[in-house]
């Protein structure tokens, strides 16, 4: 990955030191075999990280640190999404998240003025960069030359059975990048992030419709495509296929907060047979409000959260435990996302989640492997 953000920090002197992220994920801890490695008082081995999101921005999150993650000095537990100029204190230490904002843009430091410590500047020559590179091929993926995926089960937290899937895009086209998240970065440059979410989606779709007929299929939706009339119009399309499976789409966490919009989303999925999932729950804010005022079908809570929830303080336990009450009482099905062992299963058996996801109960299968994963054996009910 190229280096597009900055870690900053002030030296005893004044002067400005710079760290380049230069690869996802970036841990920061006092470790030695961590990325950002620092012997400040009060950190922990493996402190936090930071990791790609589908938006484009970066994701704090904390790794249930003793003394803790803040951003703009509020604590934060499991991830947050982060925006450039974010003041991240990693316990005592404090930093500042950088986005640099183009290829010939430089990095200097200075000694801080008291309103303004660092600055970004501009070289006053230098190549512009009016097109993207690979945009022909691009293109192409976007009419769906290259696009592949992958399936990842969604089980009964009782029975383990399968129950439905996820759909994960992935890039396969010889001249562009594998990874989704580098392919929404490069759609980000172009302005087309929902037509590559789209171009993921109806793949995925027409992937499940032939293998796994009658299958429920969690679908993503980028940020910006959300409240779109083309996305209620594709959706719509799709359910008019006997083919197609029974979707349910999940909602970003940036988009949740637009409560009004998302009064009118919900009805008008409903009406077009759709159901729908609050992604990333519990990453930065709970959404309570929103929660309460549009409940979602289901609710997956933020891998942030669950991983490690095992060995998690008693007051971590008791604020999830809670969370996971007021979804169910709410008429939602709490779903535990990114479960990797059996100690953190049983907590969320216990804490009442009813669905996981996580590698403990199944990795994503790539489509173009001979294997087909099991046809999912039961339908996902909800109240809500």
């Amino acid at each position: 990955m190229d280096p597009t953000w900055y870690l900053e920090t002030l030296a005893a002197d004044g002067s400005r030191v710079v760290h380049e992220i230069k690869k996802l994920p970036f841990r920061v801890g006092r470790d030695p075999a961590n990325d950002l490695a620092e012997g400040a008082m009060g950190l922990s081995r493996r402190h936090a990280e930071l990791g790609a999101d589908i938006s484009g921005r970066l994701r704090l999150t904390d790794i249930d640190s003793t003394n803790g993650t803040f951003v703009n000095r509020q604590r934060i537990h499991g991830s947050v999404l982060l925006a450039d100029n974010d003041v991240i204190h990693f316990a005592n230490a404090e930093f500042r998240i950088r986005l640099r904002s183009g290829e010939n843009t430089t990095l200097l430091g200075r000694p801080a003025a008291a309103d303004e410590r660092t600055v970004l500047v501009a070289p006053g020559r230098g190549l512009s960069q009016n097109f993207v590179p690979r945009e022909r091929e691009f293109e192409d993926l976007l009419r769906g030359q290259g696009i592949s995926g992958a399936l990842q089960p969604i089980v009964d937290m009782r029975t383990r059975a399968p129950v439905a899937y996820e759909w994960l895009g992935r890039g396969r086209h010889p001249d562009l990048p594998q990874s989704p998240i580098h392919l929404f970065q490069m759609a980000a440059r172009l302005d087309r992030e929902s037509e590559l979410s789209q171009a993921f989606r109806e793949h995925g779709i027409r992937t499940v419709s032939a293998r796994l007929k009658g299958a429920t299929l969690f679908v993503n939706t980028h940020p910006k495509e959300t409240f779109d009339e083309a996305l209620l119009a594709e959706l719509a399309r799709l359910r008019d296929d006997p083919a197609a499976p029974r979707l349910v789409v999940e909602v970003h966490e940036t988009a949740v907060m637009e409560v009004a919009r998302m009064k009118e989303l919900a009805a008008r999925l409903k009406d077009i047979g759709v159901r729908f999932a609050y992604d990333d729950f519990g990453a930065g804010q709970a959404r309570l409000n929103e929660l309460g005022e549009v409940p979602a079908h289901f609710v997956k809570f933020d891998m942030g959260l669950i991983r490690g929830i095992d060995l998690a303080s008693e007051r971590k336990q008791k604020v999830v435990g809670d969370l996971v009450r007021l979804v169910l009482e709410l008429g939602s099905v709490p779903l535990a996302e990114g479960v990797e062992t059996e100690a953190e299963a049983e907590v969320c058996r216990l804490m009442g989640f009813k669905l996981v996801q996580g590698y403990l109960t199944g990795r994503p299968v790539p489509v173009d492997e001979p294997a087909e994963p099991p046809v999912a054996s039961a339908r996902v009910q909800s109240s809500a």
